[in-house]
């Protein structure tokens, strides 16, 4: 059994400070009864390794902060991969509109904003702080690179789902009128000058030593970096790009594991693939309901599991089904087939299930083991978000030399043989590799895929049936802010137009 090593949830006196503010709908509530306190604090390299752990906090909110936000389901139920499911239509209704493309800014994944800029201001407060505090300046370095990528990563989660955003590089101050709402071209600079400076600065090191799995390295950044420029199709950025994956792939630091279906048990996380993953723990989980900041593990594998369970996996509540079509693109021989995917007839299948279930990350009984509170909340499933694969497969989609190789050593992993490494097959690598990974519908966006794909389908065509009346259009690829921050903020945020 691997041990989740780098918990961020470490209790400390600033997590008890800073969480005061986090519940709040209002991201721009970043001074609060605390500042006074939050001055005085910061006098140590051990306060300042505190505001760290508070930095990386919040990476592990998204699966539930009073709503069900994983990043790889709210991802992937836009996509043309899985279904929203749940129990009908009525079943999480926010879900149900994301994936429908019918989203208001009354109804919309509100909380992945208050979470993104609680850890932009956490990751502030480190990069602020670090200046004022006398240490040894090679550690200080190596957290302020730390909080520079948090920063990156947290504010690139707003862009790729809201775009137009408030960009800042000091925590606002009542009455919050010197927030800049920024368009999506000027905060994606903003998030490439904060990569440029961190790898740029040598705090990183390259991969975390054991016991420090989970911290940000050099070579997560190189992968936000590449997923960033690609996502803008920046192609003055792609030989950097391509540049820091090939550096990954000759440093031997990683291989492809060879059975894919191990990559996704316990005694899977942290493999030799894994570049980057958001740890869990479900040992003396105390995450609850009514505490869902609390250290432990995830509920994300129930939202996802079996209604009624199976011998080998917990009762689960049916949502993010996978779709048929997805399962039969694969060819018989593909080990990611069954080794990603459980096909299985639930004695009582929920809304949208075709019989087939996200094995990556469904609740293994037992996987909750040791938990302390609420045992749907306490699944210690890691997500593996970059892993060495993805790395292969951007260095032949930036165009490599030695895509062709790349390409086949991500197929000869599955079971199959080589195909020519032209750009529609390495996409259609990417979907078979990373079903239920949050990256389909990103990719689709991005290549411009999106309109022709995830449009207006009927039942029966081969599409997702269950977009009768709204598909995706390009007004779709930016959310509708939500109201309550437009409404709060002095300058009055100007809404996406998502809707007209």
């Amino acid at each position: 059994m691997k041990m989740k090593k780098f918990l961020y949830t470490t209790i400390t006196i600033l997590g008890a400070l800073v969480a005061t503010t986090a519940c709040s709908d209002d991201f721009l509530k970043v001074e609060s009864r605390t500042a006074v306190l939050e001055a005085d604090y910061y006098n140590s390299p051990q306060r300042l390794y505190s505001g760290l752990v508070a930095a990386y906090d919040p990476l592990q909110w998204y699966d539930y902060f009073y709503q069900y936000n994983s990043l790889p389901m709210l991802s992937d139920i836009m996509s043309d991969d899985v279904y929203c499911g749940g129990s009908n239509e009525s079943d999480q209704p926010v879900l149900v509109k994301t994936s429908n493309f019918t989203l208001t800014s009354l109804d919309v994944p509100n909380q992945v904003w208050t979470i993104c800029y609680s850890g932009v201001n956490r990751s502030n407060i480190v990069i602020s702080k670090a200046k004022t505090i006398e240490m040894d300046e090679a550690l200080k370095k190596q957290y302020v690179a730390q909080a520079t990528v948090l920063k990156a990563w947290y504010y690139q989660i707003l862009w790729k789902f809201w775009g137009n955003i408030v960009y800042y590089e000091e925590n606002l101050s009542a009455p919050y009128d010197n927030g800049k709402q920024e368009t999506a071209d000027e905060v994606y600079a903003h998030i490439i000058a904060l990569l440029d400076e961190a790898i740029a600065s040598g705090g990183l090191v390259a991969k975390a030593p054991a016991g420090s799995e989970g911290m940000v390295t050099k070579d997560m950044a190189y992968m936000l970096y590449a997923e960033t420029v690609m996502y803008q199709k920046d192609n003055s950025k792609y030989a950097t790009a391509l540049g820091y994956m090939e550096e990954i792939i000759n440093s031997a630091r990683y291989s492809l594991v060879a059975d894919f279906a191990s990559i996704w048990e316990e005694a899977g996380e942290w493999g030799s693939e894994s570049i980057w993953e958001i740890n869990y723990i479900s040992e003396g989980g105390v995450r609850d309901w009514g505490a869902p900041i609390a250290t432990g593990g995830t509920v994300y594998p129930v939202l996802i599991g079996v209604p009624g369970g199976t011998d080998e996996y917990q009762d689960g509540w049916g949502f993010e089904p996978v779709a048929k079509t997805t399962y039969d693109m694969y060819d018989a021989a593909d080990t990611r087939r069954d080794g990603g995917i459980l096909a299985y007839n639930a004695p009582s299948p929920r809304w949208q299930n075709e019989g087939y279930y996200l094995k990556k990350y469904i609740a293994r009984k037992g996987g909750n083991h040791g938990y302390v509170a609420s045992d749907n909340l306490n699944y210690g499933n890691n997500i593996r978000y970059y892993r060495y694969a993805e790395t292969l497969l951007n260095a032949a989609e930036l165009g490599s030399a030695n895509a062709q190789q790349y390409l086949d050593q991500v197929r000869a992993r599955a079971g199959l043989g080589s195909i020519a490494a032209n750009k529609d097959n390495i996409l259609k690598e990417r979907r078979l590799e990373f079903v239920g990974e949050g990256k389909r519908y990103w990719d689709l966006v991005r290549t411009g895929k999106a309109q022709d794909l995830l449009g207006i389908g009927t039942p029966g065509d081969g599409t997702m049936s269950c977009r009768t009346t709204v598909g995706w259009t390009p007004k779709k690829k930016y959310w509708p802010i939500p109201q309550s921050e437009i409404d709060r903020s002095a300058t009055k945020l100007v809404q996406n137009d998502y809707n007209n």
